[in-house]
């Protein structure tokens, strides 16, 4: 059983981090696992404090970086500058996708004959009516004389 230990000088409830930190630190390599600042303790995943001595974990910056223009397709922020609560943008937001439907009907079906024309327009009617539900939604659940959510 000796011979599959092979590092004993260490006692086992040592955190693994540790032994990985200081070679990464003498080699001069990024280290893969974060660990505790306080007492060099494993995070485990998903934790934003250390389980040991409770310290907070110092939230690194993400390795991909984010242009500053997508915080505007956040559905907060479209909410905020918008001003209208959650169940009224949300019907607001499908109207619109109903009229980009109704419009893009024409450009997607080519008309061969009467016939098709029908079709077409019958199919436009009924994005356009979509669309209008979804606006007079929109309206009957906005909150009259109270602050947005």
């Amino acid at each position: 059983m000796s011979e599959v230990i092979h590092d004993a000088q260490h006692e086992f409830w040592r955190p693994p981090a540790v032994a990985q930190r200081e070679a990464a630190a003498a080699s001069g390599t990024p280290v893969m696992v974060e660990a505790c600042d306080g007492c060099n303790t494993e995070f485990m995943v998903g934790a934003r404090f250390c389980y040991v001595c409770g310290a907070a974990r110092q939230m690194q910056a993400s390795a991909i970086p984010v242009p500053s223009w997508t915080r505007y397709l956040e559905f907060q922020h479209i909410k905020q500058a918008i001003g209208l609560p959650v169940a009224s943008l949300i019907a607001f937001l499908f109207g619109l996708g109903c009229l980009l439907a109704a419009v893009a009907v024409g450009f997607i079906y080519a008309i061969q004959n009467f016939a098709d024309f029908q079709a077409i327009q019958f199919w436009r009617i009924q994005w356009l009516l979509a669309a209008v539900a979804a606006f007079v939604a929109g309206i009957l659940l906005k909150r009259s004389g109270s602050e947005p959510e």
